[in-house]
């Protein structure tokens, strides 16, 4: 709501920073929910398939609303329309979802003081915040890397995380709750998954960022019709996750990951050569259709990965993990992106940087960038996860002590 009355700038950036904030709480609720709730085998893969799939959904609705919204009555509208689902999705959340199987009291209050790690969250955050900062900066202007300020920040940046990354190793050797336990990155298929997340949502949201500008920028398509052309996009990542959710107790891991990459990478390519005198179905209908597969299709194996592959006080964790991670490939993706395409486009032999002809030069070196980024998820994921099996098959049964620690009821299939 307060996005929607902002008059500059700098107040959508910070409204939409606490947005951001509230955003984040929900991954990790959720995979730690589904965990708990659902039984392992077919119902927690579809459960987590419903996850995956409402993603790409509640992506095109709300890109096609916008375009919408700022066609006719205005952009704010689309702010105010997000605060009222938001409402309505509070009470839907309040009254439907249950509450932890976990029979134990829970004193709130005493657990945000003694079971958050405050200083590693601020530390780590302060880090984060300095280096996006800097990366934002030198995306318009590459020279300003030179300047005082930025070389301050970036220093800066890099003591906060090397500072968060000892305060981590202490508070595990003294057992004490660690924002991002070190641990949690020995498990090399862990690594991976996060590697590859970070690369791919890269890739994904880069992708969709200059396929909108190729439509408006060079092919001066209005904001509504370049809405309605990115519809493929939510149909395919929902599809894509049903689908997966279905075969993956059934098929490895790690062949559903290679399989739906590849298919992203081709997207890519797809739109690195593509001409704009050709029509939409010819070549961009397909690339985009192509370019959530592989996202979404990560995001379901990765998942169960996590409740398999961690103890249940760390799955939530390791879900915040995830989510952090993508939503920082994103943000760095993007940014390394336009820094990409504006210095070719300004390098180049092109009258008018502005111009179409210009422009276009330097949205393919971004797409070429976005493929790169896929290509070396794809050999990651040939590396790391070769091992992993099959996922999301029906666990074994726990041994009775771990399930008086969880205190979870044992389920039958």
């Amino acid at each position: 709501m307060a996005c929607g009355f902002s008059r500059t700038g700098v107040q959508i950036i910070v409204f939409s920073g606490f947005s951001g904030i509230a955003a984040s709480f929900c991954l990790p609720s959720a995979v730690g929910l589904i965990n708990e709730v659902f039984p392992s085998g077919r119902a927690r893969n579809v459960a987590f398939a419903s996850m995956g799939a409402a993603q790409p959904l509640g992506f095109g609705v709300g890109l096609t609303l916008g375009g919408i919204l700022t066609g006719t009555i205005g952009w704010q509208w689309g702010f105010y329309i997000a605060a009222i689902t938001n409402l309505i999705m509070l009470v839907v959340a309040a009254w439907q979802l249950p509450k932890s199987l976990q029979d134990c009291p829970v004193n709130v209050w005493q657990r945000l003081v003694s079971d958050i790690d405050w200083i590693g969250a601020l530390t780590v955050s302060i880090s984060v915040a300095m280096l996006s900062y800097v990366v934002g900066t030198i995306t318009g202007s590459p020279s300003s890397i030179r300047s005082p300020t930025n070389i301050t920040l970036l220093v800066a940046a890099f003591m906060f995380l090397l500072a968060f990354i000892f305060w981590i190793g202490r508070q595990e050797r003294l057992n004490r709750p660690a924002l991002i336990p070190n641990s949690l990155w020995r498990d090399r298929v862990f690594s991976c998954v996060c590697i590859n997340v970070f690369c791919i949502w890269a890739a994904f949201n880069a992708f969709d960022q200059y396929l909108s500008f190729y439509f408006q920028n060079v092919q001066s398509i209005n904001p509504l019709s370049t809405a309605l052309y990115f519809l493929p996009a939510p149909v395919s990542g929902a599809l894509t996750n049903i689908v997966v959710g279905l075969v993956v107790h059934r098929v490895r891991g790690d062949w559903i990951v290679v399989l739906t990459t590849v298919a992203c990478a081709i997207g890519s390519i797809l739109m690195a050569v593509a001409d704009p005198g050709w029509s939409y179905w010819s070549c961009a209908f397909v690339a985009n259709f192509l370019n959530p597969i592989g996202a979404d299709g990560i995001f379901t194996v990765s998942n169960l990965l996590i409740t398999s592959m961690f103890p249940s006080k760390t799955q939530g964790v390791a879900g915040g993990v995830f989510n952090t991670i993508s939503q920082t490939g994103k943000s760095v993706g993007m940014a390394l992106t336009a820094l990409i395409a504006n210095e070719v486009t300004a390098s180049s032999l092109a009258v008018g940087k502005q111009g179409p002809e210009a422009l276009l030069i330097g949205y393919r070196a971004a797409f070429w960038f976005c493929a790169a980024l896929i290509v070396t998820s794809l050999f990651i994921s040939v590396w790391g996860l070769k091992e992993i099996g099959v996922v999301g098959g029906v666990e074994k049964p726990k041994p009775l002590a771990d399930q008086t620690e969880r205190n979870v009821p044992t389920y039958r299939q």
